[in-house]
Formats: structure tokens, C-alpha cells, sequence
């Protein structure tokens, strides 16, 4: 009986840890909060069904919140994002590359890093790690990376951000160029207001479209197939979602539903994503790609916040 108990109870803490992040009052910053502390203190019991599970709650997350938005502001903070966009993409891939160079990380490793903070985190990984035939450590490293400073900057933006007295606008472009993972994007943003989540959003899935033309050059450079390149297809759906609050009046009525679920699965989410980043996680990193990673993080979010100051109105 009580091998029974101590299996049942990890899971027990888990499901009711999992059900509490879905609670309206659980920020996305309280829900991976408390996924971190978690991951210190159980074994994770559901491991690899929560890796799977967390891409799928993302997309289906990101599409709801569509639902929330009207396409003339959306078109605008596209526009008002893209200059920023291409920049800083081919700004962190060198930076990316030459940091990775000289702290002679594993070349695959230093791209996959580069490429997870330059467009989207987790997302960019898992679609460039095929394409370059990156291994499970590789991916793994890169992954953790990115992850440990997603949670950092999920934590800290909206307080430097208040702390700036960043305008709505400001902060969520801010957010959408500076954050790895939409989910960490979406729920820095939320936390600091409705406009700043709408830029953020959009600006962020905009990014992620360079996923095709990436992975397109690592293709060519790794001689790989190019049917492994895989779509971030849900950004179709994203955008359809907001087709249909701008013009079906009833999609419109149902949307601030849509919207409250999509931001409850977002908090499910970032809980998900908390709970996997257990110590042994964090030591299997290594310190040379966590640095290569910090650099990169830190001066981009410097330069992009330095560049939105000096070239946007509040």
C-alpha cells in the first residue's frame, strides 16, 4: 500500500497543481512560478506527455487569443514591428554565431541557441533541429537555454517595464523582440495590458514565419531535405481567428469566452513548461551555452528597448 501511495502521490500534487494554474486569479507568471517550485520538489510524473501537451496548448492558446483582436490593429502593429523584426534577427544569428565561436560551443548547439532566441524559442529548436540534424543533447542544451531565460524575462519585463513607464505599445513590441517563446511573450504582456498583448502577439508570430526561410538556409547548409521543414502552421489559424471577430458577429459575441480560455490554457502552459525546468535540468546546460545565451538575451533586449525608446512615440 504504501509504494501505492508515494507513486499516487507526485501525480496527486501534479493534476492539482495543473488545475490550480487554470483559476482566472493565477497570473502566467504565478502559474510557471509555480511549476518551478514543483520541479525542485517532486519528480515530475508525466514528463514526456507534458512536453507534448505544452506545444499543442500553446497553438491551441494563441489561436483563442486571436479571437480578442481586430485586423486593422493588428495590420498596423505588424507594420508598426516589422523594421525591428529583420534586424534583430540577423543581428542575433551573427552575434549568435561568433559568441558561440569564441566560447567554442558545439556549432550545431550555438545555432539552435542563436536561432530559439533570434525568432521563437522552443518553437525555432524544434523546427530547426531536424533540418540540421542536430542530436538529443543538442537539442536538449538549447532547449534548456531558452527556457531558464524565458522564465527569467516572464518574471522581470513587466517590472522593468513599469519601471520605465514603457507605454502599452512600447512595452509589447519590446516584449515580442526580446522574449524566446510566444508563451513567455504572451504572458509578460497580458500582465501589463490588453494593447500591449494584441502588439506582442502579433509582432511575435510575425517573427515566427522566419522559422521558413531559416530553416530553408539550414537545409541548404546541412544538406538536408527540405520536407522536414516544418510550418508554423497555427499562425493560418491565428489569423483566421481574428478574421472572424473583426467580420462574423457571432464569433465576435462569443470571443471574450474564447479569449478567457485561451489565457487559462496559456497559464496551463507556462505551469507545464515551469515544471520541467527541475536542478538536474538547469546543471545539464553547462555554463558556456547558458552564457552564450545570456549575452545574446541581454543585448538585445538593451538594444531593442534602446532602439523603441529613441524611434517610437509613447
Amino acid at each position: 500500500m504504501k509504494p501505492l501511495l508515494r507513486n499516487l502521490t507526485p501525480k496527486i500534487i501534479f493534476i492539482t497543481a495543473a488545475l490550480l494554474s487554470l483559476l482566472p486569479f493565477i497570473s502566467p507568471a504565478i502559474a510557471l512560478s509555480m511549476g518551478l517550485i514543483l520541479a525542485q520538489l517532486i519528480q515530475h510524473p508525466y514528463a514526456a506527455a507534458s512536453q507534448k501537451a505544452t506545444h499543442l496548448l500553446l497553438k491551441i492558446s494563441v489561436i483563442g487569443l486571436g479571437f480578442g483582436m481586430n485586423i486593422f490593429s493588428t495590420i498596423e502593429a505588424g507594420k508598426e514591428g516589422i523594421v525591428f523584426t529583420v534586424i534583430s534577427i540577423f543581428g542575433v544569428l551573427t552575434l549568435g554565431y561568433l559568441i558561440g565561436k569564441s566560447l567554442k560551443i558545439d556549432f550545431k548547439t550555438s545555432s539552435l541557441i542563436s536561432a530559439g532566441t533570434a525568432i521563437c524559442g522552443g518553437s525555432a529548436i524544434a523546427a530547426l533541429s531536424p533540418v540540421m540534424k542536430a542530436n538529443e543533447k543538442q537539442i536538449s542544451v538549447a532547449l534548456g537555454t531558452v527556457f531558464i531565460l524565458n522564465s527569467i524575462a516572464l518574471l522581470v519585463f513587466p517590472a522593468i517595464g513599469h519601471l520605465l513607464q514603457l507605454s502599452q505599445s512600447q512595452f509589447g513590441l519590446w516584449c515580442a523582440i526580446s522574449i524566446h517563446d510566444t508563451s513567455s511573450v504572451v504572458g509578460a504582456a497580458s500582465k501589463y495590458g490588453e494593447q500591449a498583448l494584441q502588439i506582442a502577439t502579433t509582432v511575435k508570430l510575425a517573427r515566427a514565419l522566419w522559422i521558413i526561410p531559416v530553416s530553408l538556409a539550414a537545409s541548404y547548409f546541412f544538406k538536408t531535405d527540405k520536407t522536414k521543414i516544418q510550418a508554423p502552421y497555427f499562425i493560418l489559424l491565428f489569423i483566421l481567428a481574428i478574421l472572424a471577430n473583426t467580420y462574423i458577429p457571432f464569433a465576435a459575441k462569443a470571443a471574450p469566452y474564447l479569449v478567457e480560455f485561451a489565457k487559462a490554457g496559456l497559464s496551463l502552459t507556462l505551469f507545464l513548461i515551469g515544471s520541467g525546468l527541475s536542478f538536474k535540468t538547469l546543471k545539464s546546460v553547462g555554463i558556456t551555452p547558458l552564457i552564450q545565451g545570456t549575452t545574446l538575451w541581454i543585448l538585445i533586449s538593451i538594444a531593442s528597448l534602446c532602439a523603441i525608446l529613441a524611434l517610437t512615440s509613447t
